[in-house]
């Protein structure tokens, strides 16, 4: 819906946060950058939060009259949306997520897993979309890596394909530009045999997202996959000393890591994505490469910053998913993305 001045707006979008940590303190704060849209409630389960107002914990020099409370029960606030950030596993937010269906919201959440969860648990998935039709509302995972360049963007870039052989994603990151959680979540410090040890046991995983992508884009195609592999977590040696504000890292050491997925059809990856993150990337990009007709290639350098880039997407879909049919959606789903400037109520339809 076009603005429109004449038109009398309805009260603001009211948004409950659930999550406080890094990202979900990224999105309260572009939140409150924009019109039309009110922080009403907070919910973080850590205790050094409980309690405190949201502007302390976000960082800001004002008090926002918003108490963080640990549990949803105590809640008692009317809302419109949740905005749900707290973990990147669909085991563990779906009865954070139900339980905000239950309560008549619709929900975005940066869980990557829920970006297209029907390939981790095709059974949660199928419950979160019949919940959300009996209450009335709408659910979408998205972010930035899953949700946006691996997935929406390559998408969006296939419609200008009459055909298409095959499809080729590249994001990397210089981790040392990154959050300290970050860094060690890529194994940056590590010795090259401690990496492969907490690899095996699952202790580092890198990124989650890549079998969702891939799985968004075959359905967007109309592809039918025999499978999707995804090797596991490499490490990335370095052969310099490099740094970063938190970690510094000797030749030999581990500096990141690389991981891989594909899309098998007919015994050939149709569809290909890497993901590199480490300290000292000479260059930070995105990259898609479409080999069809006619051929598509696409680089963004640098990289779009994951944190900002994933506050962004929540934020500027929220007019879009409260206007959007019940269900679980994927982006698939949803009208094109794209930034919201003008006062969010106008963009409701």
């Amino acid at each position: 819906m076009s603005e429109d001045l004449d038109k009398p707006l309805n009260s603001e979008i009211r948004v409950i946060l659930f999550g406080a940590g890094a990202i979900g303190s990224e999105i309260a704060r572009l939140l409150l950058r924009r019109r039309g849209v009110k922080i009403v409630g907070a919910v973080d389960a850590a205790p050094e939060k409980i309690g405190k107002d949201l502007g302390d914990i976000i960082g800001l020099e004002r008090k926002l009259g918003v108490p963080v409370l640990s549990n949803l029960d105590d809640l008692n606030v009317e809302a419109d949306i949740a905005i749900h950030a707290t973990t990147s596993f669909l085991k563990d937010a779906y009865p954070q997520i139900a339980a905000l269906i239950k309560r008549g919201l619709n929900v975005i959440s940066t869980c990557e897993e829920l970006s297209y969860p029907y390939i981790i648990n095709e059974e949660i998935a199928k419950e979160i979309d019949e919940s959300a039709r009996r209450h009335s509302v709408t659910v979408l995972g998205t972010g930035i890596n899953p949700g946006f360049v691996m997935d929406t963007l390559v998408i969006t870039l296939t419609a200008v394909c009459q055909e298409i052989r095959c499809i080729h994603a590249e994001r990397v990151i210089d981790a040392a530009k990154r959050r300290l959680p970050f860094q060690k979540k890529i194994g940056a410090g590590l010795r090259p045999e401690e990496f492969r040890e907490k690899a095996a046991k699952g202790e580092i995983l890198g990124h989650v997202g890549l079998r969702e992508s891939i799985a968004m884009i075959a359905s967007s195609l109309g592809w039918k996959l025999e499978e999707i592999r995804e090797d596991p977590a490499e490490p990335i040696i370095s052969n310099e000393k490099v740094k970063s504000e938190f970690i510094s890292v000797e030749p030999g050491f581990v500096t990141g890591l690389s991981r891989k997925a594909y899309g098998i059809m007919s015994g050939e990856p149709k569809i290909t994505l890497i993901f590199r993150a480490y300290l000292g990337a000479r260059e930070e990009y995105d990259c898609v490469m479409i080999d069809g007709e006619p051929v598509v290639c696409g680089k963004i350098s640098p990289c779009i910053h994951g944190d900002k880039g994933t506050a962004a997407v929540v934020v500027n879909s929220i007019p879009r998913v409260i206007g959007a049919p019940p269900g679980l959606k994927t982006m698939k789903d949803l009208q094109v993305p794209s930034a919201i400037l003008g006062d969010f109520r106008s963009f409701l339809y």
